[in-house]
């Protein structure tokens, strides 16, 4: 069955390489597990000043793929000169369905009045909001790159501000999958990816909890086994139709071609 992966980077980690962290390899890995549409963000946004550059190498790297589909989702950080600009070319110059935001990394939380207007500005777009709350375990980060976890408690008021708003909540882990994300999801358009939930049955767990529609097939690759995410599914004991809304339905139908 074909894949929707709402959870992939392009470029490469700042502190190791990883073999998938160069465009060829990434896509043929893609490939080889049926994925046939790739949500696609740049590590070079989480770090990088020069953010246009970033977006614009971005799409190239996008369009130059053929054997799977990469959707670019662009890098804005709100405390950044210009950061409004920057949003409307991503939107308009680039076509880019969505962005990428990685408030952590950036050094703005989600109470900064900053992020509220970006949110709204996405949302006038018709931009697809993905938000990674994290990017790798703290076991494996570098002493001088130790960046905490998104606080997710602001975003509730916020999204239910904005009902036309589309967020996607990418490497929420098995802990905050409580009350908070609960609350999220009911105060608007919110959904969770797969991609760090760990556990035995975890995928079956979550869709106990959280309304199907909701939940995306995400892998975060390169910086985790796309192997990983598959062996979930795998293991989840779900009718056809769950097993298929996850894998690409709710993507496509978040993310009309």
């Amino acid at each position: 069955m074909p894949i929707v992966d709402v959870n992939v980077s392009l470029s490469r980690w700042p502190t190791r390489r990883i073999r998938e962290d160069q465009l060829d390899n990434l896509v043929a890995k893609l490939k080889s597990y049926g994925v046939v549409e790739a949500w696609a963000g740049s590590l070079d946004g989480l770090l990088h000043k020069d953010i246009a550059a970033v977006n614009t190498r971005l799409v190239s790297d996008c369009q130059s793929s053929t054997q799977v589909k990469l959707r670019p989702f662009g890098t804005v950080n709100p405390l950044l000169p210009d950061w409004e600009e920057e949003l409307r070319r991503c939107a308009e110059d680039h076509r880019m369905p969505g962005l990428r935001l990685h408030p952590n990394y950036h050094g703005y939380k989600l109470d900064d009045p900053a992020f509220a207007k970006l949110l709204e500005l996405a949302a006038k777009q018709k931009l697809v909001v993905t938000m990674a709350v994290q990017m790798e375990d703290e076991r494996m980060m570098h002493p001088l790159l130790r960046v905490k976890p998104v606080v997710l408690d602001p975003l509730v008021d916020l999204v239910a501000a904005l009902p036309e708003l589309k967020l996607v909540i990418l490497n929420a882990g098995k802990a905050m999958l409580a009350a908070k994300l609960m609350k999220l999801v009911q105060a608007g358009q919110v959904y969770l990816d797969i991609a760090l939930l760990d556990g035995l049955a975890v995928v079956e767990d979550v869709v106990k909890d959280f309304p199907l529609e909701r939940i995306l097939f995400g892998s975060h690759t390169p910086l985790l086994y796309f192997e990983s995410a598959v062996l979930k599914m795998k293991e989840a004991a779900l009718a056809r139709p769950a097993f298929v809304a996850i894998q690409s339905e709710n993507a496509r139908k978040l993310l009309p071609r």
